[in-house]
């Protein structure tokens, strides 16, 4: 049953995709020809949007883009990672030409060299002259052509940031340089690698022996990702590792979770609003998109603030949130919270009173507050007569 609901769901996706789908061709000064790549924009795409979308190169495309597409619109639905532009480069029987190779280094050489320059100095330019892009950029390459898209990490600064080597057929040297390279780079940069153990014998033993070599590379710059599934072709681990591959590259873009609340979020020696500051500041620096914090991260902030009994914390998510979402009741209710907690009475009612006035929140209603400020009025009150009859007794 559950098969026939992936199948189900799958081919929901692909139908989707396909209708989403438009072709477009470019004629390139390097290859002498007009080449085709299909794209796929984002659903709510907006050409005058500030907006940007992170773009994925496929490569092998007439047969690759499919599963990158569906895998991007499982991911961006439950917002696991942003809304992406998602281009298929088509090379058919090109490809032998588009992957030509030196024997000795696997770097393209002559028509692999030009495909290099045409993807590096035409395309990637044309796509962000004519669409919303973001700086991030990745590649996804599958056998030899994962072979190809390592040569862009020898730029002096790659124009892709992360790359999905799809059970890689290393020519030459190629996987000793990449190793090289990977270790001294100076800009963040995302690996990806995944074989089978029911891979093609000879690029089996390479992307392993290759593993080897990256695993232990110390540099912080490099994110760097490995999996060896079991009982996959050479061409079934294709959708499993993609899946695995875009979760982990975006992995700091989903909701905070709750590996990540117990592991930073309660040891970070700070309050809480600068920790999702710098989150999303981290977000935006390596994605280079705009991502707003949700009310609901929030929320999770606040219920570590007050495990930690930490008020200070409470009081600049409210503001925070007010700054991010003014007509939200949120920020009100929590620097009311706060101005309770430490005993400013007349300023929490009156926090808590403009609350009344905004949205409301998803977990806290109108009649929690309007019961809350009833109970500080009356303690008010009390603490009002109580000081009345003092004074009186005084006198």
């Amino acid at each position: 049953m559950k098969k026939l609901l992936l199948f189900i769901i799958s081919s929901l996706c692909c139908a989707t995709i396909f209708a989403q789908v438009k072709y477009e061709t470019y004629e390139s000064k390097y290859l002498n020809s007009t080449r085709e790549f299909k794209i796929k924009l984002p659903d709510n795409y907006d050409p005058e949007s500030e907006l940007k979308h992170p773009v994925i190169i496929v490569f092998d495309g007439e047969y690759l883009f499919e599963p990158v597409g569906g895998q991007v619109s499982f991911q961006t639905h439950f917002d696991e990672m942003p809304e992406s532009i998602i281009v298929g480069v088509i090379q058919g029987k090109e490809r032998f030409y588009d992957s030509y190779f030196d024997e000795v280094t696997g770097l393209p050489l002559e028509t692999g060299d030009r495909f290099y320059k045409f993807i590096n100095q035409e395309l990637i330019p044309y796509l962000d002259l004519n669409y919303n892009t973001s700086k991030f950029k990745i590649a996804v390459g599958h056998n030899v052509m994962a072979n190809f898209i390592n040569s862009f990490l020898f730029n002096e600064k790659p124009i892709f940031q992360a790359y999905i080597n799809l059970s890689p057929d290393f020519k030459g040297t190629m996987s000793d340089n990449v190793a090289a390279r990977l270790e001294w780079l100076k800009d963040d940069v995302f690996y990806y690698m995944a074989t089978s153990d029911k891979d093609i014998t000879r690029i089996r033993n390479n992307v392993r022996k290759t593993n080897e070599n990256l695993k232990n590379i110390d540099n912080q710059e490099l994110t760097y990702y490995f999996d060896e599934f079991k009982g996959d072709s050479h061409y079934q681990l294709v959708t499993g590792a993609l899946s695995k591959a875009m979760g982990r590259i975006f992995e700091l873009y989903k909701p905070i979770s709750e590996k990540e609340i117990n592991e930073k979020v309660f040891p970070y020696e700070g309050t809480l609003d600068d920790y999702i500051i710098e989150r999303y500041k981290r977000i935006g620096d390596l994605f280079g998109i705009d991502k707003p914090i949700s009310e609901k991260e929030l929320q999770q902030l606040i219920t570590v603030a007050e495990e930690r009994e930490d008020l200070e914390s409470i009081y600049k998510i409210g503001k925070l949130s007010n700054k991010i979402n003014p007509d939200s009741s949120f920020g009100n209710f929590y620097m009311a919270q706060y101005a309770e907690k430490k005993g400013k009475t007349k300023k929490a009612v009156k926090l808590y009173e403009s609350a009344l006035t905004l949205k409301d929140m998803a977990h806290i209603d109108r009649e929690f507050i309007m019961l809350h400020v009833e109970s500080l009025k009356f303690v008010e009150d009390d603490t009002q007569t109580e000081t009345e009859e003092e004074d009186e007794k005084e006198n």
